[in-house]
């Protein structure tokens, strides 16, 4: 349980040369930073053990599967086990039960046997745990659930020898059963919380199905380009590979021969094939549509895109949100707390009230079990775990549960502008005259960043480009050169009235000339993305400020502004004065997310509350930044903002959950509403106690049905379902219980 967790985590911070220690309950994974020269990896997992637990450095991919195997044979041979005693348990209720009197004369010796191998070899796990944390001067869920099947084993065998040795006979008074006798209970709750680890492990299961989704993606061979088929760890960077229609693309690379639609919806959830060409980038675990391609490796093995995608996703499953820490402290003292509670329930029945032993420990039992930290301990990791899953199906990585919980209190988003706003790449906007040939002949022989603007736009519209001699680039002006017997000029404008209000738009504007005359001009700008207004306009309805810095102009910054929809502008920044922007809002106290591309920005994305870096698709592992956006698409700025919010509101259910069961649980259980006709017996405690963990889990997959930019309202309403029909349920098994012993 959680508090396992916090026992392994306190024993390996513990350790020698130990900086920081995580343990995630429920990746079952324990992320260490250590110094190398004071410890080594077996000197960690010395540390677990003497906690008393194992651990391994290398992962078992089928630990999972074994894991619930083994939960569901233990409950099988425990439930065959503990079945025959509902017979016991029914004559109770009736009063009469077909061959009674067969039977029930050996009830003692029959519960005695069946109950023995549950308790200790079944059981034997509870043990183990219970001493691990006696040895650390602590308790746990195993010291609740060993005190609790104890008592009532002990007391049994104890009100049985006793028996015995009064009347010399195994065999019941008159062929009634032998007084005081709770085999059944100590077998029953055992079996229970098998049930419930069993269901829980299922359960834990499909938090993590994103990563195996992903895992499922990976290609096990490659076909080189003459047609051989290789396994994929013997590609190397520069092999050219053939993908054929159909076919998985094997590794990240670059295409060298053909064209396709390319299926990239598991990396970026991009819904529709993206059309690649020749020089285009292709990432491996996607799918080939149409076209057969060649294309040259450029990343292989742990460095693919999918690979470091899985990374990130993988150690963002196994971190701790902030609030985590909430329910570790909770877990810290809750345990000795329930203890206290159940010996204190037990003296006042007792001494107090003058109840009978037997009725007494069976309340101290029910407290002792109907308490365990279970789901508690379950609240957040598992939302976090579906949570941080579904943003990679969506093309939205989010690095730990840290960003995820900051993502849901930003105040304010900052946005640059080149590359996040703007699409980083200069398009020709405007042709004023018929210039468009002759610019673009001039300029191919240019390598300013804007005369590849004007030479695409010229192929984009099958321009054929002349022959240009003379050609000399002059700086801060532009270019010339001669075509045909005609010297041009192309570069800075004189300023008219029509530059003006092309620069205004925050253009830049380029005039062809003669020695004679003016013959038009060319406007290139770098160009708004088509979803920019849109992601803003979502942004300010979530209540979000938003602003756009950037080291352009205030002219320039302003009519992107404008175009976008914000109305605060940083303009003429330099990049290194970014994060001093970022720090100013800070400190009017707004909780400030960046937004950029991960290079220029990084040390404002360091600064922020939250750095939001904008992913290309095929270089996603930026260290800068706690969520990466794939797709380079600002809606899923506002669709990570609002997946934070699904799963914070998930893990605060689940917290509420927790508590509220045993808010509602520890009463019951000790018998204060006896009067109501409420009475708790300790194997339906058990049973209880293992639904709420299972209802927890349960909440946390409701996040599985999440769609961006979609209302869940299956998520909103089930947690409210789940309440009342565990408080029905626990009602039921309260009143069931009270009609019995």
């Amino acid at each position: 349980c959680s508090s396992c967790a916090l026992l392994i985590e306190t024993s390996l911070k513990k350790a020698p040369g130990v900086i920081s220690a995580n343990v995630n309950f429920s990746a079952e994974k324990a992320s260490i930073n250590f110094d190398p020269l004071q410890a080594t990896p077996e000197d960690l997992i010395e540390a677990v053990e003497k906690a008393g637990y194992k651990a391994t450095t290398t992962e078992d991919k089928d630990r999972q599967a074994n894991e619930i195997s083994e939960q569901f044979k233990k409950f099988v041979i425990s439930f065959i086990l503990s079945f025959p005693m509902i017979y016991f348990m029914l004559f109770d209720f009736f009063g009469f039960m077909p061959g009674a009197k067969l039977f029930l004369p050996y009830i003692g010796i029959i519960s005695f046997i069946l109950s023995t191998p549950v308790q200790f070899i079944i059981g034997s796990g509870f043990y183990k745990g219970a001493l691990s944390a006696l040895r650390m001067k602590t308790f746990n869920m195993d010291s609740l659930i060993a005190i609790g099947t104890s008592v009532a084993y002990f007391y049994s065998v104890i009100n049985f020898v006793n028996y015995f040795a009064v009347n010399n006979s195994i065999i019941g008074l008159e062929g009634m059963k032998i007084p005081d006798l709770y085999f059944e209970t100590a077998s029953f709750l055992i079996t229970f919380v098998i049930l419930g680890k069993f269901l829980e492990a299922k359960a834990k299961g499909r938090t993590s199905e994103a990563i195996k989704k992903l895992m499922g993606l990976q290609p096990k061979t490659a076909r080189l380009a003459n047609g051989q088929d290789i396994p994929i760890d013997q590609v190397k960077v520069g092999d050219v590979l053939l993908v054929r229609p159909g076919e998985k693309v094997p590794v990240d690379g670059v295409i060298t021969k053909g064209s396709s639609a390319i299926d990239q919806s598991m990396i970026t959830g991009e819904s529709l094939p993206v059309e690649k060409q020749i020089k285009d980038m292709v990432i491996g675990g996607t799918m080939n549509k149409v076209g057969s391609f060649e294309f040259e490796a450029t990343r292989i093995g742990s460095e693919t895109t999918l690979s470091q995608i899985i990374k990130l996703v993988e150690d963002a499953q196994g971190s701790k949100a902030p609030i985590q820490a909430f329910a570790d402290r909770i877990s810290s003292f809750f345990v000795p707390a329930v203890i206290a509670i159940a010996v204190l329930t037990f003296g006042i029945w007792y001494f107090a009230l003058g109840a009978s032993i037997g009725f007494s420990l069976m309340a101290f039992t029910a407290v002792i079990v109907i308490a365990c930290p279970c789901a508690l301990g379950l609240a957040t990791p598992t939302a976090i775990m579906v949570g941080t899953g579904k943003g990679a199906e969506n093309g939205i990585l989010i690095k730990g549960g840290e960003p995820l919980e900051a993502a849901c209190k930003i105040d304010v988003i900052i946005f640059d502008k080149t590359g996040t706003l703007t699409k980083g790449k200069p398009e020709v906007t405007d042709v004023v005259g018929d210039v468009l040939q002759i610019a673009a002949s001039l300029e191919k022989l240019s390598e300013h960043p804007l005369a590849e603007a004007i030479v695409n736009k010229a192929k984009e519209e099958n321009l054929a480009l002349s022959a240009v001699e003379g050609f000399k680039a002059i700086p801060g002006k532009g270019v010339e050169g001669i075509i045909g017997k005609t010297k041009y000029f192309f570069g800075r404008p004189e300023q008219t009235i029509e530059v003006e209000q092309l620069q205004s738009q925050g253009k830049t504007v380029m005039e062809l000339t003669t020695d004679k005359k003016s013959l038009g001009l060319i406007a290139v700008a770098d160009t708004v993305k088509e979803t920019s207004k849109e992601a803003i306009e979502k942004l300010h309805k979530m209540g979000i400020i938003t602003f756009m810095i950037t080291g352009d102009n205030k002219r320039t910054a302003q009519a992107i502004a404008s175009q976008v929809g914000i109305s605060n502008i940083l303009a003429e920044v330099l990049p290194e004065d970014k994060a001093n922007e970022v720090k100013k809002l800070q400190d009017l106290g707004k909780k400030v997310a960046m937004v950029g591309d991960g290079i220029n920005d990084a040390p404002a994305l360091a600064q922020a509350d939250l750095g939001i870096a904008m992913g290309s698709g095929t270089d996603v592992a930026m260290e800068t930044g706690g969520i990466v956006i794939i797709k380079n698409d600002l809606r899923d700025v506002v669709n990570a903002i609002d997946l934070s919010k699904e799963t914070m509101g998930k893990i605060k259910q689940n917290m509420f959950f927790a508590l509220f069961y045993n808010v509602i649980g520890i009463p019951v259980a000790a018998r204060v509403f006896m009067f109501a006709g409420l009475v708790l017996k300790p194997e339906l405690a058990g049973l209880a106690m293992a639904l709420s963990s299972i209802s927890v889990v349960g909440n946390s997959l409701l996040l599985r049905n999440y769609v961006p930019g979609r209302k869940n309202y299956l998520s909103i309403v089930a947690p409210y379902a789940m309440i009342i029909a565990f408080t029905l349920l626990f009602i039921q098994f309260a009143r069931f219980s009270s009609i019995m012993k």
